[in-house]
């Protein structure tokens, strides 16, 4: 299991560019499932998870051909759906929480789709109600076997209908989509998540012949279809690396340029940001970081301390409030972070405190932070990543601080950051990957 040592303290400077987006990649090479013919996706990201999913799809019979390391054509014209049923299907399947989204595809155009009990991070409960509470509204029976952890939707043929769904699930909202595309007549989903990559998905499939209207809204119609054909499809930059670069930048106090981050997808990411007091400029579709010696968090209005919370898009999005809480530790002034979504994430913040930061867990989904104003710099440790998230905040807290750090279980931030200690190492970090 490999690890990253790093020296902290040294100023980086250059330009980065954002690797296509993950989560929205996991949602499209799923969506590649709907059509026998070819469909070519761009800006692919080379994470473990997205590989992983890759595999899987040339495991279920799918023709892959890389073209480039960000880009690949896919062709699902002799699918072996008994591969379902495999042992092996059952390991693979349950070691990537993505894998969930094959199952609505699968569903809309074979009649049946499988799926073990899928893996990802240990960030507290993550319910699959909303996937096959869709499935179910659209006629499909459901079975779900507790012995084996192992999911089954089957139907004879989807039928539309309206669903108003108990959350605004961003993977769930994604899989009654695929579903529907090819189900008989309309289907009404109220209560949608409405993220860019939902979006996305919407206008690559759109592109292949269904017919979604509402796009980018809450409330979704999609009269269905019977046939889906290819496309080409250009994946977005991923919006959680261009939020984790300008916290990284803002720690190091380091001149950053992000390039190419489609700004206009980006949401409350840069605001949020900014009342940390971090200072950007919008140059073309680039993000310039000056160097910051200081940065102040802003209050509210009455002069009472910032809370920043996540919440369904356009809320701002959970994945980014680890990047903010280890931000706000250098920062001048005091923030709540709230993390209402998931109640493990913050549990990290006592390998911050032993690196320096003042910070006060109080409660699983509430943290404070008092910002050090730079005054006192935290020192290096050994810690292991939890997670995606939380690995990428040790990185950057890591990145800051006085001497050397340990961050064992690396394998983690790979799962969704590409190369990202020779990316850091370009701009200036001192980061090596032993073991």
């Amino acid at each position: 299991m490999s690890s990253f040592k790093v020296t902290g303290g040294t100023k980086l400077r250059g330009e980065i560019r954002p690797q296509g987006a993950k989560n929205e990649v996991l949602q499209i090479l799923s969506a590649v499932l709907l059509s026998p013919e070819e469909i070519t996706v761009n800006n692919i990201p080379d994470i473990v998870d997205v590989n992983k999913l890759i595999e899987l799809l040339a495991d279920l019979g799918v023709q892959v051909k890389k073209h480039s390391p960000s880009s690949y054509t896919f062709k699902a014209d002799q699918v072996n759906i008994e591969y379902l049923l495999s042992e092996e299907f059952k390991i693979k399947g349950g070691a990537l929480r993505g894998s969930i989204m094959i199952v609505g595809p699968l569903l809309a155009r074979f009649g049946k789709g499988y799926i073990p009990k899928p893996g990802g991070d240990k960030i507290g409960r993550r319910r699959l109600d909303t996937h096959f509470i869709g499935f179910q509204r659209l006629g499909a029976t459901f079975v779900y076997d507790r012995k084996e952890h192992f999911y089954k939707a089957e139907a004879k043929k989807l039928k539309g209908a309206y669903m108003l769904l108990d959350e605004a699930s961003v993977t769930g909202t994604a899989n009654i989509i695929m579903a529907a595309v090819m189900a008989e007549g309309l289907t009404t989903i109220y209560n949608a998540a409405c993220e860019p990559y939902i979006q996305q998905l919407c206008k690559m499939l759109n592109s292949m012949g269904a017919n979604i209207k509402g796009v980018g809204s809450n409330l979704l119609q999609i009269e269905g279809v019977d046939y889906l054909g290819g496309c080409t499809h250009t994946c977005l930059p991923d919006m959680i690396e261009i939020g984790s670069f300008i916290g990284m930048a803002a720690m190091t106090a380091s001149e950053i340029t992000i390039k190419d981050v489609c700004y206009d997808q980006l949401g409350q990411i840069p605001g949020i940001f900014a009342r940390l007091g971090i200072q950007m400029e919008l140059r073309g579709d680039d993000i310039f970081i000056p160097s910051q010696d200081h940065y102040e968090i802003d209050t509210f209005i009455d002069g009472s301390i910032l809370t920043i919370s996540d919440a369904p898009w356009p809320g701002f999005t959970p994945d980014l409030l680890s990047i903010v809480l280890v931000t706000a530790t250098q920062a001048r002034g005091s923030v709540l972070i709230h993390q209402k979504m998931f109640e493990s994430r913050l549990f990290f913040v006592d390998k911050l405190i032993d690196m320096g930061a003042k910070i006060i867990l109080c409660d699983p989904h509430r943290a404070t932070v008092i910002g050090l104003d730079k005054q006192s710099q935290l020192r290096g440790i050994s810690m292991t990543s939890p997670d995606i998230r939380a690995g990428v905040s040790m990185l950057i807290a890591a990145l800051s601080a006085q001497g050397e750090s340990m961050i064992h279980n690396a394998t983690q931030i790979d799962r969704g950051y590409q190369n990202i200690d020779l990316r850091l190492q370009a701009i200036g970090a001192k980061i090596e990957r032993v073991g």
